[in-house]
């Protein structure tokens, strides 16, 4: 991308949270947090980053269900230097047991302060729902029972195992030239180790429909969805355009009907979600608590109306070049394009080019859409909440007709 003046670096590794054992819950997380946490280079939080701060550089990871990521954005002069520290600290990291009891305070106070805002894990209860007691149900970050049980010993096996040349890939994105792919082959060229078993597979739900968590609060915050379809599958897009329909944008069906028409919330957004064997698409919201009923009956009421009534050449369209506008946003700076197309090859096995995302998202037509519609409905509908109620049942009515 010679028009700008920065280097993306990532690392792109294929070893999330579900790859952990009940025992072990958010030992992915925390891997993470103590690969920032020195090296015999580099021998502490402060070099680490103060490096990458004293050459303006952009430093962060983050832990998914399925992979981690590791990325340092900086000018163009100083990739070379900021793809080292990236090499430095997922190879030679030291996991110093005091380093390791220290950041478990982190992550405690981390994990807290996310179970103070509802709207930041109720869809975590929607997966536990959708996927139950399985690594891909659990939390990615962690209990506090795990994270205070954790020792040197776990992370590093975790490392050890997962983070090995099969399941690394290293992206670069931005002005750069061969040197820096020279760089990469002389960084990461003679890593070593055998590939670790895959995931296992994700058992049926526990038959529950509904997940409640009873807290005293204003606002009651849901989500609201299906089962889907995973990664790769031929209607993959039809999902993300039929969740861009219900609840992309501001003049979505979703937004209009709640917020607008009935005043029942502030926001309201339709997610799809897909993964390598399951997906799952939800509407999320926070409402008031004396019209949760009207909010999931009417929610509940376009999941039904997208099945049974074909969706108009005009809104369809809209919907389209919603799609297709995020999507281009989405990729048009170094760190964006690198991490698309890093997930696309850690996920699928290969990056797809941004012509062929695009020519797919314009094959979607309105029958496709109210198939698989009506399909994703068929496997009923799950409900997480969390609000000041105490009957999980008492919801159940309203999602079953």
């Amino acid at each position: 991308m010679e028009y700008v003046q920065s280097t993306a670096c990532y690392v792109m590794v294929e070893a999330g949270s579900r790859y952990e054992s009940a025992e072990h819950q958010g030992a992915a997380h925390f891997v993470e947090h103590m690969l920032f946490c020195g090296t015999p280079r580099r021998s502490s939080v402060r070099a680490l980053t103060g490096e990458v701060d004293a050459i303006g550089g952009l430093f962060n990871a983050a832990t998914g269900k399925e992979a981690t990521r590791y990325y340092v954005k900086v000018a163009s002069e100083y990739a070379r230097q900021g793809l080292d520290v990236l090499a430095d600290m997922i190879r030679n990291s030291l996991f110093d047991p005091g380093e390791v009891e220290r950041e478990k305070g982190v992550i405690v106070e981390e994990l807290r302060a996310k179970f103070d805002a509802p709207s930041d894990y109720v869809d975590e209860y929607f997966e536990w729902l959708i996927y139950g007691d399985s690594p891909m149900g659990r939390l990615r970050i962690c209990t506090e029972e795990t994270v205070t049980a954790a020792t040197r010993e776990t992370l590093v096996d975790f490392v050890d195992r997962m983070y090995e040349p099969s399941r690394l890939i290293v992206g670069i994105a931005g002005r750069h030239d061969e040197s820096l792919i020279a760089a990469v082959e002389e960084l990461f060229g003679d890593l070593e180790g055998e590939r670790a078993p895959g995931p296992d597979p994700i058992p049926p739900t526990n038959g529950r429909r509904v997940m409640l968590d009873t807290k005293a609060v204003d606002q009651a915050h849901l989500c609201l969805g299906m089962r889907t379809y995973p990664i790769g599958h031929p209607d993959e897009y039809v999902v993300e355009l039929l969740s861009t329909i219900l609840g992309g944008g501001m003049s979505s069906r979703l937004t209009e009907e709640i917020t607008m028409q009935r005043g029942l919330a502030y926001s309201i957004y339709s997610v799809a979600a897909a993964h390598t064997d399951v997906g799952s698409m939800f509407a999320q919201s926070g409402v008031n608590v004396d019209k949760v009923d009207d909010a999931i009956g009417a929610i509940v009421a376009e999941f039904r109306r997208i099945a049974e009534e074909p969706v108009g050449a005009d809104e369809l369209e809209k919907a389209r070049n919603y799609m297709k506008g995020r999507f281009a946003f989405s990729i048009e700076t170094p760190q964006g394009l690198i991490r698309t197309a890093l997930y696309d090859e850690v996920l699928e096995g290969a990056a797809r080019e941004p012509e062929a995302v695009l020519a797919v998202m314009d094959a979607v037509t309105a029958g496709d859409i109210q198939r698989v519609a009506q399909d994703i409905l068929g496997g009923g509908l799950y409900l997480s909440i969390i609000g000041p109620f105490e009957d999980a049942e008492s919801f159940e009515h309203l999602i079953s007709s």
